[in-house]
């Protein structure tokens, strides 16, 4: 994926650190998700997950 950017003139000096930012925001979210992720397939493996009759309940009560 190619994205381009364009910077007001004052701000050009600062590019390199606008983008290194960005890109240390953005792994520092995949990071977390990865590790929500990770927690929440250990949970489904240890059998921690909700039933059949749960979920019917949860979509008839919150259905439109």
């Amino acid at each position: 994926m190619v994205t381009t950017i364009a910077f007001e003139p004052e701000m050009q000096g600062l590019e390199a650190e606008i983008v290194r930012e960005a890109q240390a925001g953005r792994l520092a979210a995949d990071r977390c998700y990865l590790d929500v992720l990770g927690k929440r397939i250990e949970s489904a493996d240890r059998g921690e997950v909700a039933s059949d009759e749960e979920v019917s309940a949860f979509f008839t009560r919150y259905a439109s």
